[in-house]
């Protein structure tokens, strides 16, 4: 990898695009340290510091700690991303908008791209009222607002601040997409978890110092979370190839086809989205007993509810498995796969076209597709049966999970295929000038 990156910054063209990305994403930890007025910071870290198991937990983790510090930037872009997926399940809904995705072209997918982004700035406003309820009035009972910041002008100042600064990510992500390297919104997400690790080690080193008898306990996390990321970067690059034999035709004196290829398809078909969503249901109980005072100190809820508990490992592990079969089956259809390739004169050796080789594909798909959610659900449990054993790692169980690690590999690796493909595209250029 950094072989890759002193390569690809000795391309004058690549050179500028990492620089124009990392402008971008210098503005954005800027961004983060501008705090949105009338609220009380301190009091509102200290909370979060406390309720580090719930969704808002998430949030911040997501957003880089803007949340916590209630930055500009504190939605982060969880609107957007929200407002992708809407969009690609209506899409499996509503036939006309599948319709303007696959048969408008160039022209359909711009549209559906201001839908999203349309979509994304109504989100937007929702969450952003939805926190300015929370830290006004909602939040055990307490107000996290400065002293007279109420009526309309404090509210519209903060919902609008959170949106503005919403709208303002998703169009920088854009930017990076669109003049940079690789995925922008990737990008930012990336950063808002990695900008988390240096006050997450510095917390162990603290914990170490403190209890210096207990080193040998954070030496084995620490071979642990290298095993995971080991293993993330092996079933991110795994997947099952189908071999595919296409036909010979013979077309006046020339013969096409006769080739053989295969069809890839991944492991992790579904990729971190499946923890997010499972993460996101499975913390409902612990949100909402956040929210009501009477519940907020309860040890029973705490023991039943909480993100360490046995009910929430195994509530989250089947919530993984099903949105794993959940969004495999809506991104890849068999049926689809099997007509394309009679349409095309491909089969596959041993397997008749049509009916046959869609069941054969669908086979295929949901064993893939289990060793997936299995692998997703033991990445995600694992640092949370960490801190159920491990008092002492309780507090960074989110920081340093499962879903901020493959995050933070899958980018990389993505990032990485980005610039090698821009580096070969080049030299093939110089190649045929």
């Amino acid at each position: 990898m950094i072989e890759t990156l002193r390569n690809a910054w000795k391309i004058e063209d690549i050179r500028k695009k990492l620089v124009f990305m990392m402008f971008i994403v210098l503005l954005y930890r800027l961004g983060n340290a501008v705090v949105v007025p009338y609220i009380d910071t301190e009091l509102l870290k200290s909370y979060f510091s406390s309720n580090s198991g719930t969704i808002l937990g998430l949030m911040n983790t997501m957003s880089g700690s803007a949340l916590e510090r209630a930055s500009i930037f504190a939605l982060s872009i969880q609107p957007y991303i929200n407002a992708s997926i809407i969009i690609q399940l209506l899409q499996i809904a509503i036939p006309a908008l599948e319709r303007i995705q696959k048969e408008g072209g160039e022209e359909g997918k711009k549209t559906m791209e201001r839908v999203t982004r349309y979509s994304a700035v109504a989100i937007g406003v929702l969450q952003g009222y939805g926190y300015y309820v929370l830290i006004s009035n909602g939040m055990s009972g307490s107000s996290f607002l400065e002293a007279g910041a109420t009526g309309f002008w404090p509210a519209a100042v903060i919902v609008g601040s959170f949106v503005a600064g919403s709208t303002l990510l998703m169009w920088m992500g854009e930017q990076i997409t669109e003049f940079g390297i690789g995925n922008g919104i990737s990008i930012i997400l990336f950063v808002s978890i990695v900008s988390r690790f240096p006050s997450s080690i510095a917390g162990m080193a603290q914990s170490i110092m403190s209890a210096p008898s207990s080193w040998w306990l954070y030496v084995l996390m620490l071979i642990g979370a290298l095993a995971i990321m080991v293993l993330i970067v092996i079933v991110t690059n795994s997947e099952r190839r189908i071999p595919i034999q296409y036909s010979k035709r013979v077309v006046g004196r020339k013969m096409y086809g006769g080739q053989t290829t295969h069809l890839p398809m991944k492991v992790n078909m579904a990729g971190v989205l499946p923890i997010i969503f499972a993460q996101s249901i499975a913390s409902i109980p612990a949100t909402i007993a956040a929210f009501v005072p009477r519940w907020a100190n309860s040890t029973f809820i705490t023991k039943t509810f909480g993100t360490t508990s046995w009910l929430y490992m195994g509530v989250y592990f089947l919530l993984i498995v099903f949105f794993s079969y959940f969004y495999s089956t809506i991104q890849f259809n068999p049926i689809e796969i099997a007509n394309n390739l009679k349409k095309n004169a491909g089969m596959i050796p041993g397997i008749r076209p049509g009916r046959p080789t869609s069941e054969f594909i669908q086979k295929v798909l949901t064993k893939i597709t289990l060793f997936g959610a299995v692998y997703l659900a033991i990445i995600a449990i694992v640092p949370i049966m960490i801190s159920h054993f491990s008092p002492t790692a309780a507090a960074s169980g989110i920081s340093l999970g499962g879903t901020s690690i493959i995050i933070v590999i899958s980018v990389a690796l993505e990032t990485i295929k980005q610039l090698e493909a821009q580096m070969l595209m080049r030299h093939y250029k110089g190649f045929l000038e």
